[in-house]
């Protein structure tokens, strides 16, 4: 499964260069540019790992995320598949894999494993929670598939497909193929979650001569976004998205579409379990597939040096990286405040956990930053507790000596002694298996 990726060849490029050109100089987000901003780097991530080290045997390991223990439910006859005649298996597979219909995002980019069936009037829908991401095209009966991205608490992401054609039996089928985009210095150089930023044509693929951007929560507001359709109210802030560009007749500078209460003017919405694409939901997905990554990396990378010296000394650099990330340290301000279209928010937030005071790292700050306290909800995930034990131990320590205010050197300082108290008396109140020094945190705070 892909989210916007792959450059295909784009006819016409040369002879539409100077219109595109145009239009980027004098539409609402000409300040942009075309240059897009890349965020710093993880340490080594654009280096591939070798997925069959004996430490880490990538496609020998047996799966243990949320997409094999269905298909284990499935094989024991605990769990099945209902096939619907407009969505296919889509429907049944989101229930059963505990995925809000209010997650959609819809991407017209003309990438993934089936671009024949994308375009900017039928865009893919993508839908995730916090351990799956699920990929769906129109017309179930032509042979389409849905793809299945996995976060596998141990492998990374794991993918797979599910034949749209009605089966006696119908489970997903696990697709390494896939890796040949999701194992790349885009995804961090491990089995990975992608994001990207591309200007797209009227046909839906990327004007390839403009570069692309990978998304996260460190890409400014008017970088992300393009080859995606959101809804939402953005009070002015200007980006990417909904701009599918005509060939030979870039669009009137007058039509701002930053801010769209529904998509009526680019496609039938009917067609999709929602009408909705959220950018509260694009902007935590952007967030979330890359802490995925970072975890996965991190993971990775302390198996084969435990196995290779017995240690994680020369670590250091990538977990400092990985604590700026799920710190938010680099994270792009809001200029203004951004407001959704669905029940994304609400829902996402009702997941919790929440300490005695009612707080939760899932709470939206959403004028200022995106979330209330800037600490990632992944805290919470299986693949954050898998990782390795001494560089968890690790984490925790450099974790809890930021947090208690031990720590205020660079870049550390600029988290406020409110948010650290405010994040660690969250955890304390609802992490599991925190360690014991942590409940002294009167030091420093």
């Amino acid at each position: 499964m892909r989210t916007t990726g792959a450059s295909r060849p784009t006819p016409g490029v040369t002879r539409r260069a100077n219109g595109l050109a145009w239009w980027l100089a004098s539409s609402i987000i000409a300040a942009a540019s075309i240059t897009f901003a890349t965020p710093p780097p993880f340490q080594g991530a654009h280096h591939l790992v070798q997925l069959e080290n004996p430490a880490i045997q990538y496609q020998k390991a047996t799966p243990r995320g949320p997409v094999a223990k269905l298909i284990d439910r499935i094989n024991r006859g605990k769990a099945t598949l209902q096939f619907d005649q407009h969505f296919g298996y889509l429907p049944s597979l989101l229930k059963q894999l505990d995925v809000p219909v209010s997650s959609q995002m819809l991407v017209y980019s003309r990438t993934s494993l089936q671009v024949d069936h994308i375009s900017p009037e039928t865009p893919r829908a993508l839908y995730f929670n916090d351990d799956v991401y699920v990929g769906f095209v129109q017309d179930p009966q032509a042979g389409t598939k849905i793809e299945i991205a996995s976060a596998d608490p141990v492998h990374g992401a794991v993918f797979y497909t599910l034949d749209q054609r009605p089966q006696p039996h119908p489970r997903p089928a696990r697709q390494d193929s896939c890796l040949q985009c999701h194992a790349s210095g885009q995804s961090m150089g491990v089995p990975g979650h992608l994001a990207r930023s591309h200007l797209i044509d009227q046909r839906g693929d990327p004007v390839t001569f403009t570069g692309d951007s990978s998304v996260d929560h460190r890409t400014p507001m008017a970088q992300r976004w393009g080859g995606w359709y959101l809804t939402g109210d953005l009070h002015g802030q200007t980006h990417l998205g909904n701009r599918p560009w005509p060939a030979d007749d870039p669009p009137p500078t007058a039509q701002d579409t930053s801010s769209l209460p529904n998509l009526d003017r680019f496609l039938d919405t009917s067609q999709y379990l929602s009408p909705h694409s959220d950018v509260v939901a694009l902007m935590v997905y952007e967030h979330q597939r890359q802490m995925h990554n970072f975890i996965t990396r991190l993971n990775f990378q302390a198996r084969i040096q435990l196995r290779r010296y017995g240690h994680i000394h020369y670590l250091h650099e990538p977990i400092e990286a990985f604590l700026r990330y799920l710190l938010f340290v680099d994270e792009a301000p809001l200029a203004a405040p951004v407001t959704g279209t669905s029940s994304f928010q609400q829902e996402f937030e009702q997941r919790g956990p929440t300490d005695s005071k009612g707080r939760s790292l899932r709470q939206f700050n959403l004028h200022t930053r995106l979330f209330k306290y800037p600490c990632s909800y992944l805290i919470y995930s299986d693949a954050f507790d898998q990782l390795p034990e001494p560089l968890l131990d690790h984490i925790y320590q450099r974790l809890f000596a930021i947090l208690s205010g031990e720590d205020r050197s660079p870049p550390w300082d600029s988290i406020t002694r409110r948010h650290r108290k405010a994040i660690l008396e969250i955890l304390l109140e609802t992490k599991p298996n925190l360690p014991q020094y942590w409940r002294k945190p009167e030091r420093g705070s």
